[in-house]
């Protein structure tokens, strides 16, 4: 049975909504549309527009039915009684099920002929090759899941894994699950500041690393990075560090490489902690539907990152039925998701989503572009991938690039492409399909965010025709609507504020530690609707176009980052007296990272300080935060409150004339003076 839903109150949401719509723009009133290739729909899951609509009513009009029979192949030692209870803002899926995730992922493959199918095939930046079938990657998470437990690692305990894009990171996220911890993955390109936070949020018992991980040629040392951020008392919760080694000992490395260094007591290497711990059981914990999975961090516009917290059952129905109808999964695909296992779409579209399906994914460790522009080409050609989901912003530096790298290779096994991260412009759309897909495969756009936890808007292939730069129609389950600054649903073709009105299955149970920041962020802007915080509008085809935040959320190359955590950044430095953060747009990343910043009296501005302000922020966050653009000012636009007008900086940022109201601005003399600053490059 489902418990009815409460309905929404219509509050005003004036500020979200009128910034949604002014951020629609020409790229939506794209009108070409392609049709899925016969030979594609022919075999697909869902080959006709009438099926996916009778799928879709069926998933709003009678839950209970399409979610049984839709995860009637995934492992739950107890059936669930109730689908779905709901009051606002906590939803509880699944209700009175009792499973453990590790059973969907990995042992019910071991029975049949997927048992000696390859789960994981890992390519290393350095050229090695490892396979790991579904056999053997139940082995090692296994051996790591008795050692978590030698550990005196349990249910509910928090786990921060720290890895670069290795197998054993899924390992590492499977075993947790396998004994019921929580594990948090923080982003291996995030600096020992940013893990340091991550771990006193969650209060992790144990930390899981690697000893360096390969990028671009070189070595980023993770183990030392890791040292770093635990010696702050912030950090004190951890008892225990996991090392991976990574590095053959008897390979010659970098000379400014500096050895790993092992704490006794608290530093274990991963393979003697697995040859210790052989005593331990490794048998799956069995817990509640509802018990939490994972605890990811994104940025929050208040500056301190936000712990999206995920459960069990809900989550692998999402991620299991997402990745079986909007990729189309078959037994023979080699299916490679590009992301990082430290973003969302590397938890569900790397691990969680195509392991429960039984698939084939490839892991690649090192950069795009490394050692040329032909190495993404070159794998799929080497390893016959099928099925490509990567993002917008690695799409046009691939279009920058030139055409002449994939043209070099095969690339004829491709049968569907994906997008994902942010939204995609119609001219790199139409090149992906042409120059990667060879106009034969299916572009599916998609559209989720960490909260959401699985796909939610979706141009599902071979059923649904494609307009390039839309995200398409709502997937299953999913009641999409859009609403104006009164809260009310909006006319076809009309921008607004994108909210979803009914729970979902795999939708963010709470902030971590803070539910009534939960509460108060997703829920009571438009009462009892989740709010986005995405701009978008809904075309007379039913079509949805996201453009992208409202808030102060920046996009950058497909990296969520909070204003306030680059700000916190500049206000560090001891030059900087206040700081702020906007995005322009841009070709590459889709949003360039300006800064603002006021000095201290007495220091002088230049190149040489923009770069080293421009460093501090990279080494602060991580160097994917690393500012474009740093300008230097006397004094940054305010209202009479003292609130910083963003707004403004973003006009001026892109080069447009200031829109809207000004009365409430302090200064007016303030934007001219802005405007008539000289550049320093970051």
């Amino acid at each position: 049975m489902t418990t009815p839903i409460e309905g929404p109150s219509t509050p005003d949401i004036r500020s979200s909504a009128d910034a949604a719509s002014q951020t629609i723009d020409c790229r939506l009133k794209e009108e070409r549309r392609f049709t899925p290739p016969s030979a594609f729909a022919e075999r697909a899951r869902v080959g006709l527009r009438e099926e996916y609509e009778k799928l879709y009513r069926e998933s709003l009009d009678d839950p209970e039915a399409f979610w049984r029979r839709e995860t009637a192949d995934l492992v739950f030692r107890k059936p669930w009684k109730t689908t779905l209870e709901w009051k606002l803002p906590h939803a509880a899926w699944f209700v009175g099920a009792e499973l453990n995730i590790t059973e969907s992922c990995l042992d019910r493959h071991l029975a049949g002929p997927r048992k000696n199918k390859a789960a994981i095939i890992w390519e290393a930046e350095t050229g090695e090759v490892v396979t790991l079938t579904y056999a053997q990657l139940h082995r090692e998470v296994c051996a790591l899941a008795r050692g978590l437990r030698w550990l005196g690692v349990g249910a509910g305990d928090r786990v921060a894994i720290y890895m670069g894009m290795h197998p054993f990171a899924a390992v590492a996220m499977l075993a947790c699950a396998r004994v019921g911890a929580i594990h948090t993955v923080v982003f291996g390109g995030f600096a020992p500041e940013a893990l340091r936070d991550r771990i006193a949020d969650c209060r992790a018992k144990v930390v899981i690393t690697q000893d360096a991980a390969w990028r671009r040629g070189k070595l980023i040392p993770l183990k030392r990075m890791v040292d770093d951020a635990l010696a702050s008392p912030a950090a004190a919760s951890v008892d225990a560090v996991v090392v991976l080694r990574r590095l053959d000992a008897t390979a010659s490395l970098p000379q400014d490489f500096e050895p790993v260094t092992m704490m006794p007591e608290r530093d274990h290497d991963w393979s003697d902690l697995c040859t210790k711990a052989k005593g331990e059981t490794d048998e799956a914990a069995i817990v509640p539907s509802e018990h939490p999975l994972f605890i990811l961090y994104t940025s929050g516009s208040t500056g301190q990152p936000k712990g999206v917290l995920h459960s069990s059952a809900g989550y692998l129905a999402g991620v299991h039925v997402t990745s079986k109808y909007v990729f189309d999964l078959r037994e023979e695909d080699i299916y490679w998701c590009t992301a990082d296992v430290g973003w969302v779409t590397g938890h569900s579209y790397i691990v969680y989503g195509p392991l429960s399906c039984g698939a084939t994914c490839l892991m690649y460790e090192g950069a795009p572009n490394h050692p040329d522009w032909g190495r993404f080409w070159s794998i799929v050609e080497r390893h016959g991938v099928t099925i490509l989901y990567t993002a917008p912003t690695a799409i046009r530096a691939f279009m920058r690039a030139g055409r002449e790298w994939p043209d070099r290779h095969d690339l004829s096994t491709l049968r569907l492409l994906g997008s994902v991260g942010e939204p995609i412009n119609p001219e790199a759309w139409m090149w992906y399909r042409d120059a990667v897909g060879g106009n034969r495969c299916p572009v599916v756009d998609t559209w989720w965010q960490t909260e959401t936890g699985s796909i939610m808007l979706v141009t599902l292939p071979g059923a649904v025709d494609a307009k390039p730069g839309s995200t398409g129609l709502p997937f299953f389950g999913v009641e999409p609507a859009i609403v104006d600054s009164n809260g009310m649903p909006v006319a076809d073709n009309a921008g607004g504020l994108l909210v979803i009105k009914r729970p979902w299955p795999s939708m963010i149970r709470t902030v971590w530690g803070d539910d009534t920041r939960f509460h108060k962020q997703y829920f009571l802007e438009v009462g009892g609707v989740y709010v986005t915080g995405d701009g978008a509008r809904r075309d007379s085809d039913g079509y949805y176009w996201v453009v992208g935040r409202v808030d102060d959320v920046l996009n950058v190359a497909g990296h969520r980052i909070g204003t306030a955590e680059i700000e916190s950044a500049l206000v560090s430095h001891p030059s900087v007296v206040e700081a702020a953060a906007v995005g322009r747009p841009d070709e590459l990343k889709g949003q360039a990272l300006v800064v603002f910043v006021t000095l201290r009296h007495g220091i002088e501005t230049g190149p040489a300080l923009a770069s080293e302000l421009a460093e501090h922020v990279g080494h602060c966050l991580g160097k994917f935060a690393r500012p474009d653009t740093v300008r230097f000012a006397d004094a940054l636009p305010k209202t009479r409150s003292g609130k910083i007008m963003r707004r403004l900086l973003k006009d001026i940022a892109a080069g447009r004339a200031s829109t809207g109201d000004l009365s409430t601005l302090e200064d007016l003399t303030v934007l001219s003076q802005l405007r008539d600053l000289q550049e320093g490059e970051g």
